[in-house]
């Protein structure tokens, strides 16, 4: 009996369909009827309670998923928010301090003002005069449509906030200490930041 022949009982008494595979390596199938050698167990259908458990997981991963993008939708619109928020103040800020540096270097043009003026105040008929204070109204408007406010707390608590003490002198009668005696150069402020703090002399008790 050749080789072949033999191969070709062992498939037809074990009942393989694997068309003589196993007999070629020299062993035999084990498995009867129409069961393939592929060394897997043939897959049985699910069970209803197999296929619930199947789809329950199946649901908690997608829910899972679901939760996970939200929480990834949720960051990016607070993130999103606060950008909105962070350009508008910045915005807002450009708007009210753009001209700051600009302003500072305009201060000294107003002291000057005020100075000549403080030493003509003797001379209202001169033209000169007349024409510097002109100047000067117009200036300060300018200022302060810009939103810079000068700062003159004589009598007024002292802040270190916004004012400079340059000398402690001893409070006058009636004068609480902490108070501002005497503006020395008046302080500028635009939109509440302070520009120039307000150089004075304060009680002390």
């Amino acid at each position: 009996m050749t080789e072949n022949t033999q191969n070709q009982e062992v498939k037809e008494e074990a009942g393989c369909c694997c068309q003589g595979k196993c007999a070629e390596e020299g062993q035999a199938c084990g498995r009867e009827g129409k069961e393939a050698c592929t060394g897997e167990e043939a897959k049985q259908p699910e069970t209803p309670e197999q296929t619930i458990e199947t789809l329950q997981t199946a649901l908690k991963l997608s829910e899972a998923k679901v939760m996970e993008h939200y929480d990834l939708y949720v960051r990016a619109m607070a993130e999103l928010e606060n950008t909105r928020r962070r350009s508008s103040e910045e915005v807002q800020k450009a708007r009210k301090f753009g001209i700051e540096k600009f302003a500072e270097n305009l201060l000294p043009v107003v002291d000057s003002l005020e100075k000549a003026l403080e030493v003509t105040k003797n001379e209202e008929e001169n033209p000169v005069r007349e024409g510097m204070l002109a100047t000067y109204r117009q200036f300060m408007h300018a200022l302060d449509v810009s939103g810079m406010k000068p700062v003159d707390p004589k009598g007024e608590a002292f802040d270190p906030h916004q004012h400079q003490a340059i000398a402690m002198v001893p409070a006058p009668e009636g004068v609480a200490s902490g108070t501002v005696v005497e503006v020395f150069q008046r302080g500028w402020v635009i939109a509440d930041r302070v520009l120039r703090p307000a150089m004075v002399s304060v009680a002390q008790g």
